[in-house]
């Protein structure tokens, strides 16, 4: 897929066979304005739940209205499998928001932000609402700039005990963790399944501590390396999501 991608929420084509729809505000703006798109030009449109239809723009009226035109069925993209969650501790300023944008490029399928014992920062109140509000915008607009239909669910901020019982339901339970003394092995050699759920968590830039280390096992959950260095927060989620991808065979 190469056209570009645009959001309508919820999905609605009033005429599968032929017909129009007029994407306006801030999408309609980003088409006209941002990139300047002309008639005869292919766009995709998508409720980013899996939900997509292609469509040829008609017209670009003022700064904010697209015409598109010839829309074909609406097809479905069934969710990719095995699906991979990424349990991201809350890093510091907006790091948060290039681990969600990378990850979402990547092509991650789940984001979980988790409130480690070790994180500086901690989303309280208003605060954490405008903090989730925004890891959820960037992964909408990471979605639409990778040309992704389905676009990754970012969770409310889960406990420890709530991670723990995320991995204690995963097919594959994986802790990154640099230490060779909580017998960590390379992600690199674990066995993938080749289906159900892989859920990966990443911990702070303090490190995921021994007692969250502890809990975790009882879950089910190992102690993986990436490699020979050790990544920060913000980078490691997505450098570990592109190797379960790639092993996966999801990017075959």
């Amino acid at each position: 897929m190469t056209a570009p991608v645009f959001v309508l929420d919820p999905l609605h084509i009033p005429d599968l066979s032929g017909g129009e729809i007029v994407l306006d505000g801030p999408e309609g703006r980003h088409a006209v304005s941002v990139k300047r798109l002309r008639p005869g030009e292919d766009v995709v449109l998508t409720d980013g739940r899996g939900r997509w239809a292609e469509g040829i723009v008609k017209a670009a009226e003022g700064k904010d209205r697209l015409v598109v035109m010839d829309l074909e069925s609406v097809h479905e993209e069934p969710p990719a499998r095995p699906r991979v969650t990424v349990v991201q501790a809350l890093p510091k300023g907006d790091r948060g928001e290039l681990a969600v944008e990378t990850m979402t490029e990547t092509g991650v399928d789940a984001i979980v932000p988790w409130a480690a014992s070790r994180c500086i920062t901690q989303w309280k109140g208003e605060r954490g609402l405008k903090a989730l509000a925004k890891w959820r915008a960037t992964a909408r607009e990471a979605g639409k700039q990778s040309r992704r239909v389905r676009f990754p669910e970012v969770a409310d901020a889960a406990t420890t005990k709530q991670v723990a019982a995320l991995l204690a339901g995963a097919d594959l339970a994986v802790v990154l963790h640099e230490d060779r003394e909580y017998g960590s092995e390379a992600l690199a050699t674990a066995e993938l399944p080749a289906d159900g759920e892989i859920v990966l968590v990443v911990g702070p830039e303090g490190g995921v501590s021994p007692e969250e280390l502890a809990l975790f096992a009882q879950a089910g959950a190992k102690a993986y390396r990436l490699g020979p260095t050790v990544l920060r927060t913000s980078t490691a989620g997505t450098a570990a999501t592109a190797l379960l991808l790639g092993r996966t065979g999801r990017w075959s």
